[in-house]
């Protein structure tokens, strides 16, 4: 693995923990972490991507962010008070970091994201809580995470 892409997945590890907590506590990803901590992860990706020989990556990575923030941006639009705007800026992120592995793994990790918090929003209308909000982000962290362990 290269050195860069094994610092990019170390630095969205430390963000994912962290982002995780805040939204669970605030119902709230906060771009004072989600941007800076983005872009390091984005520019770090983009060295590994150009270390390797393979430029051709930065083209998973940017399609990736694009694909997963436009997806999440549609959703945002529809539903707003559902899926917020940090949502959004966090897919674009997850995107980024599964465009490493192609645009299926893209595809799978929001996908997989979606079905989890389907699953963990009809646990919380049987649990009673109806009306309840859910925080997407440790949802769409989980889906990411589950990709890249699995080979995306």
């Amino acid at each position: 693995m290269p050195w860069a892409l094994a610092a990019a997945l170390s630095v969205f590890g430390v963000l994912s923990v962290v982002l995780a907590v805040v939204d669970v506590r605030t119902r709230r990803l906060p771009d004072a972490i989600v941007l800076p901590g983005g872009a390091a992860v984005v520019l770090l990706l983009g060295a590994a991507a150009l270390s390797t020989g393979d430029p051709s990556r930065l083209a998973g990575i940017g399609a990736g962010a694009v694909g997963a923030f436009g997806a999440c941006l549609a959703v945002h639009l529809v539903r707003p008070a559902a899926f917020g705007g940090g949502d959004v800026k966090l897919a674009a992120l997850c995107g980024a970091v599964l465009g490493w592995g192609g645009l299926e793994a893209v595809a799978s990790g929001i996908a997989l994201a979606f079905l989890a918090g389907g699953v963990g929003a009809v646990g919380t209308l049987l649990a009673g809580a109806r009306g309840a909000s859910i925080p997407f982000g440790p949802f769409l962290l989980f889906g990411a995470w589950w990709r890249v362990i699995a080979g995306g």
